[in-house]
């Protein structure tokens, strides 16, 4: 065995070992949900309100006692909680006086993976108001009872007082097929109970995140809260662990409360200063994570004050995201560099108009997989014939490595060099078109998780085309818990394709390299078990396709002809004329040489 098949094994060891270190739950993870389990026991116990006080039209009294009547906004932290439903063809908000905030905002088109009904805001897990003080007290407007004012079909106008001329008003609108619940805040007269040296006044929202997908470790390794600054710069807090952020230089434009396909959005016309975000990973069964934001607003204290902001409640859906034409898109993860381009510029607008058919998904992937295929036609069979160049060339090349033998790796180089040239064949003439594919292949890895449309779509005995097929469970072993069906059929289509190359490239001259392609295979399927079976079935067919495509140029190529043709090259000196890189290379090895010879003279 020699030094490359040496470093090439270890390689292939060293990400084989890497992959399962990095899928096991890690220390944070698990210090986590020991640490956590008492602190949120309150959250899991109350999370999914379902008694009759949090039902539409019936209502929770609170009481107070004399004392807190005479501090400011003390009557307003007693009183009656009632509802009221602003509902559109898209999303139905409860709207509650206790704090008048929205109290639960439902899906209308979407479920659970359980099939129950999706409810983005649930109940106490949301929080969001003014913090203030007012008179020497600390005031927080989401414990404070407000009262309904007004409500039509599609708005809703609650008021907190102080005094007649004094007081918060919140109107909600939703407009008809609309994800968007626009909240116009007055606070008028506010500014007489505040010290006159104020200049802003803080805002808090928090939420916590309930599972909403099958697999709840995927939704929460792709939920987290995404920011926009006012220099249009988007970024976002970590993915896989607790993470926060105090943006003191930064004025802000929007903040998503991002969930793996559904996205809590807050908006403010007026810039949001000295944000402070934070994301909490909860281990805990049925949550996802937890989330929480604070801001300060400008504050006028010499006259009333107005706040526009906007809730967006709906999917993180691209077409959806981009037509509010607020970069609420970029919350998707299309992937990085020349990925994210490939997938923005080509994948989105040709998967949309696939769509556009009203065909099945499977068969959306499938036209979409031959497409691309199709196109990376030309690139594949110029690699598969720069590979039958080298094949046709092996006989020479072993005769070459028998007569300079192993021991002088340079000058075997330079003779193998040679001969390449003679023959007007690049050594990595296969490598290259190749190296272009990968972007495409790797640009899937990242569009086909993170696309809403397969959320719940059934192809085939797979479900759903956006989670893992699941035909066989068992007990966890080393994290692994079920064998998905279409992974299987992937890793055994690939292993034939690596065979069938074997074969055909006169690899079992080399014992050791040819069992490399058997095991990076095997290692994907590892990785990708637990991936959405989407994704699974694409690359099943694109290595089917790749396979047949093999075939079928394999079929239409004559290895007596291109010899010829090789040999043809070796008496044209227009094809043995050395270009600039191969004399630098040349050079280059000479001197090597030259520097070994002389040490070993030494």
């Amino acid at each position: 065995m020699d030094r490359n098949n040496i470093i090439g094994l270890v390689l292939i060891f060293v990400i084989f070992a890497g992959s399962f270190y990095l899928m096991k739950p890690s220390e944070q993870e698990i210090k986590q949900e020991q640490a956590l389990q008492d602190s949120l026991k309150k959250v899991r116990e109350g999370i999914v309100d379902t008694s009759a006080n949090n039902q539409p039209g019936n209502t929770t009294i609170a009481t107070v006692d004399s004392v807190d009547l005479s501090k400011p906004f003390g009557g307003a932290k007693s009183g009656d909680e009632r509802f009221v439903t602003l509902e559109n063809e898209l999303i139905k908000a409860e709207i509650t006086t206790k704090g008048g905030k929205v109290k639960k905002v439902q899906i209308k088109e979407e479920t659970n993976f359980d099939g129950t009904p999706l409810y983005l805001v649930e109940g106490e897990n949301n929080k969001f108001g003014f913090l203030f003080n007012a008179a020497g007290q600390n005031i927080n407007t989401d414990d404070l009872y407000f009262s309904s004012v007004n409500s039509t079909s599609n708005s809703a106008t609650f008021r907190l007082n102080y005094s007649d001329d004094q007081y918060l008003e919140y109107t909600y609108t939703l407009q008809p097929n609309s994800y968007n619940l626009g909240l116009n805040i007055q606070a008028v007269g506010i500014q007489n109970l505040i010290d006159i040296k104020q200049k802003s006044i803080l805002l808090q929202w928090e939420s916590t995140l309930l599972q909403k997908e099958p697999n709840i470790k995927s939704e929460r390794d792709k939920s987290t809260i995404f920011y926009k600054n006012t220099d249009n710069d988007i970024d976002n807090l970590s993915e896989t662990s607790d993470d926060d952020e105090k943006l003191e230089k930064e004025k802000v434009e929007w903040i998503a409360f991002k969930q793996h396909f559904f996205s809590s959005i807050l908006s403010s016309k007026q810039p949001l200063e000295n944000t402070e975000l934070a994301v909490t990973y909860l281990t805990v069964d049925n949550v996802v994570k937890h989330y929480k934001t604070t801001a300060e607003l400008a504050f006028n204290t010499q006259s009333n004050n107005q706040y526009e902001f906007n809730f967006f409640y709906g999917p993180n859906q691209y077409k959806v995201l981009k037509s509010e034409d607020k970069s609420y898109e970029k919350i998707i993860n299309m992937g990085w560099g020349p990925m994210g381009w490939i997938n923005r510029f080509i994948t989105v607008p040709l998967f949309d108009f696939l769509d556009g058919f009203h065909l099945s998904y499977g068969i959306v992937i499938l036209i979409l997989t031959l497409l691309l295929k199709g196109a990376m036609f030309p690139l594949t069979r110029k690699s598969y014939l720069s590979m039958a160049k080298m094949r046709v060339l092996k006989p020479q090349l072993d005769v070459i490595k028998e007569k300079v033998g192993d021991d002088n790796a340079m000058l075997l180089q330079q003779e193998q060099m040679k001969l390449y040239k003679q023959a007007g064949v690049n050594p990595l003439g296969g490598c290259l078109p190749m190296l272009l594919q990968m972007p495409f292949t790797i640009a899937f890895f990242f569009f086909f998780p993170n696309l809403f449309e397969l959320r719940g779509e059934s192809f085939l005995w797979m479900k759903d085309l956006s989670t893992y097929d699941a035909p066989i469970t068992f007990s966890p072993i080393f994290g692994i818990g079920h064998i998905s069906l279409m992974c299987v059929l992937m890793t055994a289509t690939t292993l034939l394709t690596t065979w069938y190359n074997n074969a055909t490239a006169g690899a079992a001259a080399n014992n050791q390299m040819k069992y490399i392609g058997y095991i990076m295979p095997l290692l994907f399927f590892f990785m990708l078990n637990s991936f959405p079976s989407g994704l699974n079935y694409y690359y099943f067919l694109g290595a089917v396709f790749t396979f047949l495509t093999q075939v079928l140029i394999r079929q239409s190529i004559d290895d007596e002809k291109i010899l010829a043709k090789l040999e043809e090259n070796k008496k044209n000196p227009k094809v043995q004329k050395k270009s600039s890189f191969q004399t630098r290379m040349e050079e280059m090895m000479r001197q090597q040489q030259a520097a070994q010879q002389q040490s070993k003279k030494k």
